[in-house]
């Protein structure tokens, strides 16, 4: 029986066991039984006669050569491909030979390779388009590369580099990735979505394009978001690459420039609103559950109109959240929670104002309330804790016309026109910033907070960087070294005076990948709000002394796989016992966990 090796530095260590059984009915091999290193993978053999191919449980040498991907093909398909990595025995096996250079390379020179090639880049979204190509290639390797410099990667796979990546979506566009549902395709969406090469979506990441990060409208060009969120949680939680599926629901768009763009690939017309909306994404939910039974599906950049409405008409209904209101709450609660380790006082005591009442906000104020509630605190009096700031000035309980979601926070005030008027007013422990609206926290702003509060609380988290309310910078410089910041988007450490401060990224990646995971894992039936706090328990319990002494209150990026795998534990832990669960407990959470993850590690095909 052949083995695989282990994930040890550089195909050290030792291999493990491995066995394909054929399932007739999705016509692919399940690879199984390699420990906590499962790959969690499987080969589709979609070109294969299940008649023709070997039944029963077989090793790779079992299989005839005649289901397998051999020459080219092999080469052209970036969940098999292994580019010069093939060994010589392989070459022979799958008829590489002459098709490949004569070296034999290790995935660590690859690796050195790819890095150089992306270090030379002159600009991040060249090493963006160079990184997609490279998954686009050998998914193997490019996972490899992201988990072993997710400190640099991260950054250019996600925010800020796919911002700007959507927004030139058209004009760089490749190779075809993700699933595309249009208005056009209502009535035959399950038929479809049986196209998708992989039987075994477990998640999917679903955007309409209307609210991508903080840049607006990008219609079919927001197709980045998905693809991005799904790489993430692969690289920070393991989800294996084949079991992630990017979806985008093209129901046109109101963008201008995109609508009179030759080469816009989505649909040349307005946004369709009411009915023929509502149809086309109840079809593709109901689709989805058809065609990929327990699949856990992520709303994502939808915009204010419908992302609150469509979480609540179809949490119960389906394994279902919404990251930029579940996911950013709970990543902000935990970045409140840890910086009360640096500011001392109590969480029941935090007083916040935001500014922004969109889905992050009023998310964020959501999570913080079923904290303080877990605390004992009533839920009304802990309402009254946070605070809104919107386009038409502090959110008051006798202002017209308010949405739904806004009413739990609009309190009895006076009139309020600008967030610097309510930052005197109120006198926050902490403010946040969810605007989308560049140096919206003025200097002004900053050093009231400061003359408030001894250690003030910035949390400027719109994305990417170019829109965020502030920079570390001027944070920092502005509270004379006294704020506690964090951001959405990455900034650079910075130096005052003899001491360097290191800003913490509130980014989603630390939240949703590890609830993905244990939903996945636990075969949860649906995803509670709970589950988000206890996600932001868990991450906040994972910020060492260390990081707070550099002002960070985020784990290292580095460790962002572990943290993920705490807060799987614990999401599975509360779908077990809830009773929400479509599988017996195993005896062992952490160790289910950890055999799911995938580990971008080459299989031997000889």
């Amino acid at each position: 029986m052949r083995s695989w090796p282990g994930v040890a530095d550089r195909h050290k260590g030792p291999g493990f066991p491995l066995t394909m059984n054929l399932d007739t009915r999705h016509r692919h091999y399940v690879i199984s039984g390699i420990g906590n290193r499962d790959l969690g993978s499987y080969f589709s053999f979609m070109d294969a006669d299940p008649a023709r191919c070997i039944k029963g449980t077989k090793t790779v040498d079992d299989l005839k050569l005649s289901a397998l991907h051999q020459g080219v093909k092999i080469l052209h398909d970036p969940v098999r491909n292994k580019g010069t990595a093939y060994t010589e025995a392989e070459r022979d096996h799958l008829k590489l030979r002459g098709l490949l250079p004569p070296r034999v390379h290790t995935p660590a020179e690859q690796e050195l390779r790819v890095l150089a090639n992306i270090r030379e880049k002159p600009t991040d979204l060249e090493r963006y388009l160079y990184l997609v190509s490279l998954q686009d290639r050998n998914e193997t390797l490019f996972y490899r590369v992201v988990m072993n410099n997710i400190d640099e990667m991260m950054p250019l796979i996600y925010t800020p580099t796919v911002g700007q990546a959507c927004q030139e979506f058209r004009h760089i566009y490749r190779t075809p990735r993700g699933f595309y549902v249009s208005l056009e395709d209502r009535g035959r969406i399950r038929e479809i979505m049986q196209n998708w090469p992989h039987r075994d979506a477990k998640i999917i990441v679903v955007t309409d394009g209307e609210r991508i990060l903080g840049l607006g409208d990008l219609g079919a060009d927001g197709m980045g978001i998905p693809i991005g969120k799904l790489a993430l949680y692969t690289a920070c939680s393991g989800i294996h690459p084949t079991h992630c599926m990017p979806v985008m629901l093209d129901v046109g768009t109101n963008n201008e420039s995109l609508l009179n763009d030759p080469v816009y690939n989505g649909l040349e017309r307005r946004r369709a609103r009411g009915e023929q909306y509502e149809e086309l994404v109840d079809e593709f939910i109901q689709a989805a559950k058809e065609v990929f039974p327990g699949v856990l599906i992520q709303l994502e950049d939808f915009g204010n109109s419908n992302a609150f409405r469509l979480l609540s008409k179809y949490r119960d209904q389906v394994c279902l959240f919404n990251d930029d209101i579940q996911g950013t709450g709970a990543v902000a609660v935990a970045g409140l929670i840890a910086a009360l380790r640096i500011t001392g006082g109590k969480l029941t005591e935090q007083k916040i104002l935001f500014l922004g009442a969109g889905e992050a906000g009023i998310g964020i104020a959501d999570v913080f309330v079923a904290a303080l509630v877990e605390q004992g605190m009533p839920e009304e009096k802990a309402r009254q804790r946070c605070w809104f700031v919107d386009t038409r000035g502090l959110l008051v309980a006798d202002r017209d016309n308010l949405a739904e979601q806004k009413r739990p926070y609009a309190h009895q005030h006076k009139p309020l026109d600008t967030f610097a008027e309510a930052v005197a007013e109120l006198k926050p422990t902490a403010i946040l910033g969810l605007s989308g609206q560049p140096e919206t926290f003025s200097r002004e702003i900053i050093e009231t907070m400061a003359s408030i509060n001894d250690r003030p609380i910035i949390f400027a988290l719109s994305n990417p960087t170019s829109k965020a309310e502030c920079t570390a910078e001027q944070a920092y410089t502005w509270s004379e070294g006294r704020a506690v910041f964090a951001s959405g988007s990455p900034f650079d450490p910075v130096k005052l005076g003899n001491r360097t401060f290191v800003p913490g990224q509130g980014n989603n990646a630390y939240i949703f990948p590890g609830v993905g995971l244990g939903a996945i894992v636990s075969r949860s039936r649906t995803i509670t709000d709970d589950m988000f706090l206890a996600a932001a328990h868990s991450l906040a319990n994972q910020v060492s002394d260390a990081d707070l002494e550099r002002g960070r209150i985020y784990p290292q990026l580095s460790r962002i796989r572990k943290v993920s795998a705490l807060i799987a534990h614990d999401v599975a832990r509360l779908a077990f016992e809830k009773g929400l669960a479509d599988r017996d407990e195993p005896e062992d959470i952490e160790a289910e966990i950890s055999k799911y993850m995938y580990q971008p590690v080459y299989p031997h095909y000889a």
